[in-house]
């Protein structure tokens, strides 16, 4: 199945290979549009799956702060989730073309 994400209008993801941990879908990094990914400061620990990073969602002029999280080095049970990436905070992600609830974010969100 297709898994896509979309900010603003512009699809930003596109994925037949998706994780799906906790409900969001872990997208491969080479399926995420070039340039729509800027670092960003923040970080989280998740209990289980190690400490998260985060990126800034941008397309053209618009910014969503910290929308985009992922694990530099995930533990062992959160493996499956290496060099792929998340999304939440007003980016819609769809499997097969229909739009599923808003995301739940990283588990055990604390940022650090």
């Amino acid at each position: 199945m297709t898994v896509t994400a979309t900010y603003e209008g512009t699809e930003i993801a596109r994925s037949n290979r998706t994780v799906v941990v906790e409900g969001n879908h872990y997208f491969p990094l080479e399926d995420v549009l070039q340039g729509a990914l800027q670092p960003s400061d923040m970080h989280s620990v998740c209990p289980w799956k190690g400490e998260a990073s985060y990126y800034d969602v941008v397309v053209g002029e618009h910014r969503n702060p910290d929308a985009a999280w992922f694990y530099p080095a995930p533990k062992d049970a959160a493996k499956e989730i290496a060099n792929r990436v998340a999304f939440w905070k007003g980016i819609t992600v769809a499997a097969g073309g229909c739009p599923r609830g808003p995301a739940r974010g990283p588990s055990g969100f604390s940022p650090r």
